[in-house]
């Protein structure tokens, strides 16, 4: 059976994280939703730069829209926008017999608003009324802006992907600002029940770092390379479990509201010494999502091993880890903070270059 339909059976979602024009036009997306069970699709400004650079499906497009008195941004709305309506409509399907728990697609708010919440709620409102698809997520920074634009923006029913998240510290305050958007939609007397959330997990940087950190450190400090990420990802799967699945919840559930999904993001392993699943075999489970590059859902379809729920296993050796580290001065919540930061800039430069292409 595909690996990737066997992970469906264990309640995971796989999205695919990739979107352009030749996905589109030549079928591609759409084939890997009937045949491989891809449930969703997330995009960043990385990937539109490729996609608009690379693809030979926008040039007509582009400079029709450069003949127009347009700002460098509309143009590139303009260009990915009905992309992103026609990914929704492929899930569409899918959405609605879900009863909305799969079939999203995410479109990132402008990076240069990380910072800004005003500007970040304004331009997810905007969004959301651009796309006018109910199975658009809005996606949103984990930065302290982002977190305040996450609830305001979750407070006005706009479903939210939240994404540039690599620590336990961000996946709680992400998750508190979710539960408290919930509860002003609630208490203004709106519906909960529409309301999607996801929680992008950053793996595959945490190990890079904190790997570089331990071979510095050397002698045993070097057993603990290659662990962080996943062990980080199963903390925080517990923390949902618990989070979502107890008193805190329990009247927003009555309510009919949606718990915030853990997603697995930046799956694609760095580390040729690893296994290239590195990031899915030991993170199956339910309730949860991966997001998936080309190469990484090639690799699965191939040669990926699903045959139980992993992402509950080992907690104790998960625990051990973050130990472990500490014993050697390495602090994850500190890295993480790092991360984001080193985050934020590699999609400031991604947006900025996009720009370049349609100005």
């Amino acid at each position: 059976m595909n690996p990737l339909l066997q992970v469906r059976q264990h309640g995971q979602q796989i999205w695919l994280d990739n979107l352009s024009r030749t996905l589109l036009n030549d079928g591609h997306l759409a084939r890997f939703i009937a045949d491989d069970g891809i449930a969703g699709v997330t995009t960043n400004p990385a990937i539109f730069h490729k996609a608009i650079a690379d693809g030979r499906y926008y040039e007509d497009d582009l400079a029709a829209l450069k003949a127009q008195p347009l700002s460098a941004e509309a143009r590139y709305e303009a260009l990915v926008i009905p992309d992103v309506q026609r990914a929704c409509d492929l899930l569409a399907a899918l959405h609605r017999d879900s009863g909305g728990d799969a079939g999203y697609v995410s479109l990132e708010v402008s990076p240069a608003l990380a910072h800004d919440a005003a500007g970040t709620l304004a331009a997810g409102l905007r969004l959301k009324a651009a796309v006018d698809r109910p199975n658009l997520l809005i996606k949103v920074p984990a930065t302290p802006a982002g977190i305040d634009a996450i609830e305001q923006l979750i407070g006005a029913g706009v479903s939210v992907n939240v994404t540039l998240m690599f620590s336990l510290a961000h996946v709680e305050a992400v998750a508190q600002a979710y539960l408290r958007g919930l509860e002003r939609l609630l208490a203004a007397g709106g519906d909960v029940t529409p309301v999607m959330s996801v929680a992008s997990l950053f793996l595959s940087r945490v190990d890079t770092l904190i790997d570089k950190q331990l071979e510095e450190l050397g002698g045993a400090a070097l057993a603990l390379r290659g662990k962080s990420a996943v062990a980080t990802a199963r903390l925080a799967y517990l923390r949902y479990r618990e989070r979502f699945n107890g008193p805190d919840f329990a009247a927003l559930r009555a309510a009919g509201a949606r718990p915030q999904r853990m997603l697995w993001a930046s799956t694609g392993t760095k580390n040729p010494a690893y296994s290239d699943l590195l990031y899915v075999e030991p993170l199956i489970g339910a309730e949860t999502i991966n997001t998936l590059p080309d190469a990484t859902l090639d690799a699965l379809r191939d040669h990926g091993k699903v045959t139980a729920d992993t992402v509950g296993q080992d907690i104790e050796d998960a625990a051990a880890q973050y130990a472990a580290l500490e014993r050697h001065g390495i602090d994850l919540n500190q890295a993480g903070e790092r991360l984001q930061q080193e985050g934020l800039r590699q999609f400031e430069q991604a947006f900025a270059a996009l720009l370049e292409l349609t100005a």
